[in-house]
C-alpha cells in the first residue's frame, strides 16, 4: 500500500512548511512540494496540519492498583488514544514485591498480546532491588529492549524503594546503558499527613490535596537529582506538578546536569479548587494531585525554557464504582484519571491556539522529546525519510466538545466534561495504514507492535 499526502501543513519540532508526503509500506520515503508519485491512495490536506503522532509515555493500562484495575485495557487504551492523535505509548510493568522482573515481563506480555491498536514500549517498575533483581538489568536492555527503569519515592510497602537501593540500581542500570525515572514524592511526609488527616476525621477528597503538599515534591526531586548527579545516571522524573520541584531541576542545571522532566497535560489545565467539589473531587484524585494556578503558569514557561521536555498522561482510568471505594476515606480512592484520548488535543486547543507555545513546540513536547528521550528517533516522533509512516492529519479549527458521552476511553465520566477544544484529529495513519478515518477505525486490534529499544550511548 501507498499514500500520498497533498498539501496539508507540515509540522516537526523543527520544521513548518506546506508540502507533500509519500508513505510507501510502513516508511515516509519522498517529502517535498508538488510531488508527482503513484500511490494507491491520496489525502488531500489542504488547510490541515500534518505531524507525526504522539508518543504518550506514560500510561497504565490494565495496570492492578489499590485492590482493583484500571479501566482501560491495551485494546480500549490504545484505541482511544489514536482517536485523540497518539499513535505510541510507553507501559509501566509493575514488579510484585517478592518476585522477579521477568516475572512482571511475563504478566505484562499476556496483557499486550495481540491486543493494541497502536504500537507501545515498555518501561519497568523496580519495587524490590536486590541482588537477583541487580541481575535481571542487563538482559532486560539488551535483550528485551527495556531501557528505563521506574522507581518510586512513596507507596511505602508497595512500590517505595529506599534511597540505598535507588542508588544501588543507578549504577547497575548506568552500567548497561540505561535509564532511571522516579516517582519523586517524599513517601514519609505523605503517609504522616494522610494519618493525621484521617485521625482529624478529615476524610473527603480535599486532604487527599492537602496531604500532598508541594514541599513533599519539590524535597524528593532535588534528592533524586542529587543521588542521579552522584551516579551519573540518565534520569527522568515523571509526572512534575509544581514550582517548588521544577526550582529544584533549575538548580541541579548549575551543577551542569541534566534531569529530563515530563509533566501532564492535567497539570497544565486543571487545579486544586476541583477537590473542593465534595466527593466529586475523587474524579481528579491523582498522586502527585493537582496543583495551583501559579504552578501551571511555570510549567508552561518551563516547556519554552526547555525544563519540562515532554507532557504526558499518566492515564490511569478507573469507573466511578471503583472511585466509590474511596466515599468514605480519601486514601481508599484509586488514584488516576483518564486523558490518554485527549492530551494532543487539549495540548493544541490551551497552547498553541492560545499563544502559549508555538507549533513547533507542541510537536517537540507531544512526540519528539519522547522519541529522543527514550530512544526511538528517528523510527518514531518526526516526519523524515525512513521514519516510520505514524502521521496525524489535524483540522486545527474544527471546535468540539470533550464529554464521556462521546469519548472512547473505557471509563463512565470525563474528567474535562464540557470542555470546548480548538482542533481535532480527522486523520490517523498508523505505521502506513489509514487507521482512523474522521473517527472510523479502519485497524483490527493486534496491529500494534510492541517497540524494542537499544542502550543510550555513554555521551
Amino acid at each position: 500500500m501507498s499514500i500520498l499526502i497533498k498539501n496539508g501543513r507540515i509540522l516537526t519540532a523543527t520544521d513548518d512548511f506546506i508540502g507533500d508526503i509519500l508513505i510507501e509500506g510502513e516508511k515516509v520515503t519522498r517529502i517535498g512540494q508538488n510531488l508527482r508519485a503513484k500511490a494507491d491512495e491520496k489525502i488531500d490536506a489542504s488547510g490541515m496540519l500534518v505531524f507525526p503522532g504522539g508518543i504518550d509515555p506514560h500510561v497504565h493500562l490494565d495496570m492492578p492498583f489499590m485492590g482493583t484495575s484500571s479501566s482501560d485495557d491495551y485494546s480500549t487504551g490504545t484505541l482511544s488514544a489514536m482517536h485523540g492523535g497518539t499513535t505510541m505509548v510507553i507501559d509501566f510493568i509493575l514488579q510484585t514485591q517478592g518476585k522477579s522482573l521477568g516475572d512482571a515481563l511475563k504478566t505484562w506480555k499476556k496483557k499486550s498480546s495481540r491486543k493494541a491498536f497502536g504500537d507501545y514500549s515498555y518501561h519497568m517498575a523496580v519495587t524490590d532491588f536486590n541482588e537477583k533483581t541487580k541481575k535481571e538489568i542487563a538482559g532486560l536492555i539488551k535483550k528485551e529492549g527495556i531501557t528505563s527503569f521506574k522507581t518510586f519515592m512513596a507507596y511505602k510497602g508497595a512500590l517505595m524503594i529506599d534511597d540505598g537501593q535507588m542508588v544501588d540500581l543507578m549504577q547497575e542500570v548506568k552500567r548497561h546503558g540505561g535509564m532511571v525515572t522516579v516517582h519523586a514524592t517524599n513517601g514519609d511526609m505523605i503517609d504522616k499527613l494522610i494519618a493525621k488527616h484521617k485521625s482529624e476525621g478529615k476524610l473527603s477528597p480535599l486532604y487527599h490535596y492537602l496531604s500532598q503538599p508541594e514541599v513533599t515534591e519539590a524535597e524528593a526531586s532535588a534528592r533524586f537529582a542529587d543521588m542521579a548527579h552522584y551516579t551519573g545516571v540518565k534520569s527522568y522524573i515523571v509526572h512534575m506538578t509544581c514550582e517548588g520541584a521544577l526550582n529544584a531541576i533549575r538548580e541541579a542545571t548549575k551543577r551542569n546536569q541534566k534531569v529530563h522532566v515530563e509533566t501532564c497535560i492535567q497539570y497544565l489545565t486543571l487545579d486544586a479548587s476541583l477537590y473542593e467539589k465534595d466527593f466529586e473531587g475523587a474524579k481528579w484524585v491523582m498522586s502527585p494531585p493537582l496543583r495551583e494556578p501559579k504552578d501551571q503558569a511555570t510549567l508552561w514557561a518551563g516547556i519554552n525554557q526547555g525544563l519540562v521536555q515532554v507532557v504526558a498522561t499518566d492515564h490511569c482510568p478507573f469507573m466511578w464504582e471503583q472511585k466509590l471505594m474511596g466515599e468514605k476515606d480519601f486514601s481508599k480512592i484509586p488514584n488516576g484519571h483518564p486523558a490518554i484520548e485527549h492530551r494532543v488535543e487539549l495540548l493544541f486547543s490551551e497552547g498553541v491556539a492560545k499563544g502559549k507555545i508555538s507549533h513547533n513546540k507542541f510537536v517537540e513536547v507531544s512526540s519528539t522529546n519522547a522519541a529522543k528521550i527514550f530512544g526511538m528517533f528517528p523510527q518514531k516522533g518526526t516526519i523524515a525519510l525512513g521514519s516510520d509512516a505514524d502521521i496525524i492529519i489535524f483540522d486545527p479549527n474544527e471546535k468540539h466538545t470533550i464529554s464521556a458521552k462521546t469519548h472512547h476511553m473505557n471509563v463512565d465520566y470525563s474528567a474535562y466534561e464540557g470542555w470546548e477544544v480548538t482542533g481535532k484529529t480527522k486523520k490517523v495513519i498508523m505505521r502506513g495504514k489509514l487507521a482512523i478515518d474522521d473517527g472510523k477505525v479502519k485497524i483490527r486490534k493486534g496491529y500494534g507492535k510492541q517497540v524494542k529499544r537499544k542502550p543510550f550511548s555513554k555521551i
